[in-house]
């Protein structure tokens, strides 16, 4: 059963192996910290990571990201992490957490129905499970956003981000796929799988917790936190 859910972006900037010593976009890097730990707070029994990869897989939970598309990094010829789902990894090491973890990877072209499925499943794994979400809105939020200005994203990650506020799963499970996909919205799918975890009614989660909110390179990023109606917060 879900217990809690938090959503973190997918920026390569949240890599320090990319980043080294440059400081870029530290109240995101903090709100993202912040997420994790209250995630770990609920003291869940198993923490599933969903992101969006070319295709919908599982992968092993000692699996490394992959950051050669990124940089010159590689560790050897064995392919890493899809970025999204490698981050969420590296986000549960840097918090210190060492319990049982399932890495997941929802594809792209996955429908709002297979999101769903693959949600219900995830959240009966375990007693309590919490979920961590990675995924971006839409990256064309400004003219030099890498798939330009489109009049469009602004109210569509409005919306996405009023349905975190709102702990309104019903809006995730209804996100038009197509249209994200134009605003190149990453994170559609890996939302869709949240809502199925959560049961995808209006009701199914508490009004959510904004941690972070903005679009620094024409790319929305969000930062949330979601628990069902079973889980006080902390």
């Amino acid at each position: 059963m879900l217990s809690r859910a938090v959503l973190c972006p997918s920026p390569p900037l949240l890599a320090r192996d990319l980043t080294g010593r440059a400081d870029v976009l530290p109240e995101l890097r903090a709100a993202c910290a912040a997420a994790v730990e209250r995630l770990l707070a609920a003291r869940t029994d198993l923490v599933a990571v969903i992101g969006p990869g070319d295709a919908t897989a599982t992968w092993n939970p000692a699996s490394q990201p992959d950051l050669r598309e990124y940089a010159d990094s590689a560790r050897d010829g064995t392919p890493g992490l899809p970025l999204a789902v490698g981050l969420g990894a590296m986000l549960l090491d840097e918090a210190g957490y060492e319990g049982p973890r399932e890495l997941h990877a929802i594809g792209a072209a996955a429908t709002a129905d297979e999101c769903l499925a693959l949600g219900a499943t995830l959240a009966a794994a375990a007693p309590r499970v919490g979920l961590l979400v990675i995924g971006d809105g839409s990256a064309r939020r400004s003219v030099s956003a890498p798939g330009h200005l489109d009049e469009r994203a602004e109210p569509f990650d409005a919306r996405v981000e009023q349905a975190f506020r709102d702990g309104d799963m019903a809006a995730l499970a209804a996100v038009d796929p197509r249209l994200a996909r134009e605003l190149m919205a990453s994170g559609r799918a890996a939302w869709q799988v949240l809502a199925g975890a959560a049961g995808a009614s209006a009701q199914a989660a508490e009004p959510g917790e904004i941690l972070y909110s903005g679009a620094p390179f024409g790319v929305s990023y969000l930062v949330a936190l979601l628990d069902t109606p079973r889980q006080v917060a902390v």
